[in-house]
């Protein structure tokens, strides 16, 4: 179970830095043609608070992996 929520978190980190533009105007231009996200500002927002989150899970995860052997 632990080994397929570590892939889970791999997946969806992986995912969320290929979503990162390296410029600041990628993300600009995405949320003014649509209002998925809502204002640039709270989708670059989120998507930190969403990348921080699933790199602490990586490293949770991966010390309890540690710690197990």
């Amino acid at each position: 179970m632990l080994k397929f929520m570590w892939l889970i978190v791999n997946i969806f980190l992986i995912l969320l830095i290929l979503i990162r533009i390296p410029n600041n105007a990628g993300l600009t231009s995405f949320a003014t043609k649509s209002n998925l996200l809502g204002s640039p500002n709270s989708a670059e927002r989120f998507l930190n608070n969403l990348t921080w989150f699933f790199i602490m899970c990586y490293f949770i995860l991966a010390i309890k992996f540690n710690l197990l052997i």
